[in-house]
């Protein structure tokens, strides 16, 4: 995975292009985000109860994370991300057009 959650992305494919958005979710094992505004699906929701009010619902879904692109602050466009070592031995994310470190 190429993305964490709480990385700002871009959309570069499908309905929602060029939109810009964080990551709230991640599942590595099927490989899609939820990003925050982005692919937004209609749930109607039934009354649980006299407590609790039905009607519709209005949430975000999971997108494939091919579609999203990490977003560098610095050149206000969605980058590549490579990775480096760094002297003490930690694995740290870079980005591929400024060099700026993503991971603190």
């Amino acid at each position: 995975m190429h993305v964490k959650s709480g990385d700002t992305v871009v959309i570069i494919s499908g309905k929602d292009k060029g939109k810009k958005g964080k990551v709230l979710k991640v599942f590595p094992k099927a490989n899609r985000v939820i990003v925050e505004g982005v692919n937004m699906l209609t749930k109607h929701k039934k009354a649980q109860g006299p407590t609790q009010q039905g009607g519709i619902i209005h949430q975000e879904g999971p997108i494939h994370v091919s579609k999203v692109m990490y977003y560098c602050d610095k050149d206000k466009n969605g980058v590549r991300i490579g990775h480096k070592f760094l002297e003490n031995g930690n694995k740290v994310r870079v980005c591929k057009k400024c060099g700026e470190v993503l991971d603190k």
